[in-house]
Order: C-alpha cells, then structure tokens, then sequence
C-alpha cells in the first residue's frame, strides 16, 4: 500500500497545461482535406461541427495550451489520478524489470475519456451550443461526453455501435443516468444508417459507421456541433494531462521508463501518456522506447496502409493521412469495442512513420489472459481495452526477464472493466473466438481508399 501512497500528486501540483506534441515534431503533419477540393481544409470548413476554440487547437503550433480553470475545477474530482509500483505483478513474472502504471480508471466514467469529454464540452458550453452528437465504441466515451454534458446542460445523441450496444447494455444506462440520448447503430434516422442496413439488414456496425450518423446530424443543425473522442490532434492533446501528470509521479519515484505502453485503437490514451515523454524524447534525445499495442482483427498500425483515407464510412468527414483498414472496412464484433476503429490518429500514424514508436497486435484470448492475471495479482480488472497495454507491458518485462535486463516499463490501464464483465465472462466459458485478420476484406476496402496525386 505505501507504494500506492507514495506516487499520488497533490491536487495544488496538477498540471496546469495539456502539451502538444505538434511544436516538437522533427517533421510536420501532413494537413487534411477537403474531401470535395482535395485542398487543405481552414477553420471555416470545419465550423459547422466544432466550436472556433477546438479547431485553433487542433492547428495550434504552441508547445502548451493552458487549461481553463473551469475545467481544471471539475477535473480535480478524481485527477491527479495515481501512478502504481506492480510489484506484485513483477514477482508474479520473475522478472528483473520495474513496472508502472498509471490508473485512469478512478474517473467517474472509469476511463480515461472524461479529460477530452469535459474540455469539449466546456468549449462548446462557451459558443453556445445548444446540442452535441457523437459516436462511441464500446461506450467510455459516450458514457464520459453524457457526464460532460450534463454538467454543462447540453443535449446528447450518441450512435453507440450496435454489437457493443448488444453487448454492453450497462454502458448505455450510464448515458441514459446522465441524461443522453442512446441510439444503436447503424441506424434508420439517418442517410448513412439507412444506406448500410439497405446493404446488410444485420450490420454489427463500427465506429466509422457511428461517425457518419453522428456528423451527418450535426451538419443538419446549425444548433448542433459534433463531438469526437479520438483521433484528432486537439483530443489526444486533452489527455496529455496523463503524461504530465506521470512526469511528475515518476520524478517522485526518482525512476524513468525505458519502455512506454499503451494499447491503441484511435489513439487517444495512448497518445495521453506517450506524448509528454516523447516531446522529452526529441528535445533531450533520451532513448526511450514506445510501444503501441492493438488487437489483431482490427490492426491499422501493423497492417494498414498510410494514406489519405476518410475517418468515416459514409465519407462526410475530411481526408486524412493515416493508418488505414479502409473507411469501408468493417471490422469483426471483438469485445474490446473501443480498438474497433479502421485508422489510427493521424498525429500516431505520423510518429509511427518517422519511427518514433512501434506497433504490436495481440489476439483477444491471450490479452484476456493477461488482464485475468493482472486482476487477480494486483486488484484492478481492467477493460477489455486495457488488457492489450498489460498484454504488451509483460512482454515487455518477460523480454527482460530472457535478457536479464532490468528495464523500467511503464504503462497506461486507461479503464477498469467493470461494466465489461460479460466479455470475462465469456473468456472464463471458452466462447471467445480468436481474432481473425480479415485480409480480404481489408484488401477490399484498400481498393476503395481515395486517389490522391
């Protein structure tokens, strides 16, 4: 317990910056595009679905960008979140390495996605928005934009994708507690939904599917701006309140990580951690190694395409350069809804190109395996998500354990799992299927991507 003590934060010590890792990066990011000019899009493209103070952030060059004292109030119910020694977990493996974690599962949503949910709605709460719209995987960032929005009084629809909506009906009641709007998709009340269910009346649907309803309701409602949880720049930069924050925590465990984990499906909590520690990385030149870990049956970094590609299937949203499955790739029904995603953030997919992180996939029974023993050595069952950053950071730790090396590995379990216990469930009964890469039909939906010169 002391060690658990020991690397809490005083609240007076949170930090009072989200960083953005743009001012750091030897090389810039390719921009987006229009997808009718293929030119560069500007602020006015995108201000029918997002508030002026999101898109200057999404541009921004600056280094830091402070964090409105409002949201910092509300941000100090469960941040600064704790950073935990696995000792435990390192006696269970044997191994000479030291093992962190930061927990980000003590936020009242029990995920990492209430640090982006809060800022984006305290934003649009300043612009005057009356209604938000947005999609969710396995329902973190649905559950965690609800809470935000009732705290700022804006309505919620959210387009929760339909075999997680059937899998996870506790992650809808949550929305629904908060007071939002629950709808599963693909859906009939809009364009996009009603033109996948025409071509397969038993769709499971994907996040690329849940996008296009939600930004295709927005577009409709001058009222109504549309909310992402992942992906783009200035979301992955609302979570590097979590990197700050271990900065801090590891300089009170006087320890730093020689290997930095995270599991990846948008992007945006492994992105949270990774990013301050990589900004460190380019301007001290310290020698750290950053792994992002993602389910095989949906492995955008391990076996997707850099290209321009739509971040949805209906085609609404503007280009991208990415890791890309192929918007029209419909990945198959795992448990660990929030990877299911066909690209990877543009901002990761670019620090993947230039080298500076690597990517692994994992099947879901052995991710499973790893997050059973995790729970039962340290304590915290962690969501099916999750388990891909334990899966990787004991490899990690049993690559040193061969090597006889005692590196420091740290890792983000970016939500607890307790509302996904029927996933453990169906590991502890032998029904969950291994995942299976679907080449063909990523083939397929590769041969689709937009012809960019």
């Amino acid at each position: 317990m002391s060690d658990r003590i020991k690397f809490f934060l005083e609240e007076s010590k949170m930090p009072k910056n989200w960083y953005n890792i743009a001012a750091d990066l030897p090389k810039p990011l390719s921009p987006p595009l229009h997808p009718g000019t293929l030119k560069p899009i500007g602020p006015d493209d995108l201000a029918p679905l997002f508030p002026m103070a999101l898109i200057g952030q999404e541009v921004s060059q600056d280094k830091e960008i402070e964090i409105p004292e409002p949201i910092r109030e509300i941000y100090k119910q469960w941040r600064p979140s704790p950073l935990y020694r696995a000792r435990k977990l390192e006696k269970f493996l044997d191994t000479p390495a030291k093992i962190y974690y930061k927990y980000e599962g003590v936020s009242p949503t029990g995920s990492h996605k209430p640090n982006t949910a809060i800022a984006q709605a305290f934003y649009n709460k300043e612009e005057g928005t009356k209604k938000i719209t947005t999609e969710t995987g396995a329902g973190q960032w649905g559950s965690s934009l609800a809470y935000a929005c009732s705290i700022f009084g804006i309505e919620l629809d959210v387009y929760m994708v339909k075999v997680s909506f059937e899998q996870k009906p506790y992650r809808k009641l949550i929305m629904q507690t908060y007071g939002a709007r629950c709808v599963a998709s693909p859906s009939s009340e809009t364009e996009s939904g009603k033109a996948i269910l025409a071509k397969d009346p038993n769709s499971t649907g994907s996040l690329g599917i849940a996008i296009s309803e939600a930004v295709e309701m927005a577009a409709k409602d001058k009222n109504t701006k549309y909310s992402l949880g992942s992906v783009l720049n200035h979301v992955l930069m609302h979570q590097t309140i979590v990197g700050n924050e271990t900065l801090l925590q590891m300089e009170m465990a006087g320890d730093y990580p020689d290997i930095l984990v995270g599991c990846t499906g948008g992007g945006s909590n492994f992105s949270g951690l990774v990013f301050p520690f990589l900004g460190k990385k380019f301007r001290e030149k310290k020698n750290t190694r950053v792994i992002a870990c993602e389910p095989k049956s949906c492995p955008s970094l391990t076996k997707g395409k850099y290209a321009y590609d739509f971040g949805d299937t209906g085609r609404l949203t503007p280009l991208v350069k990415m890791h890309t499955l192929g918007s029209q790739f419909i990945p198959p029904s795992t448990h660990s809804g929030g990877l299911r995603y066909h690209g990877m953030a543009p901002m990761v997919s670019h620090l993947k190109e230039i080298g500076a992180i690597e990517a692994k996939a994992y099947g879901q029974k052995e991710c499973f395996e790893a997050g059973v023993n995790f729970a039962r050595v340290e304590g915290i069952v962690p969501a099916p998500e999750a388990t891909h950053a334990v899966k990787g950071a004991i490899e990690a730790a049993l690559e040193c354990k061969n090597n006889g090396k005692g590196k420091t590995i740290l890792f983000n379990l970016c939500g607890h799992g307790h509302f996904d216990m029927k996933a453990y469930g169906d590991y502890f009964d032998n029904k969950l299927e291994e995942d299976k890469y679907d080449e063909a039909g990523i083939n397929k939906a590769l041969e689709e991507l937009p012809k960019i010169d």
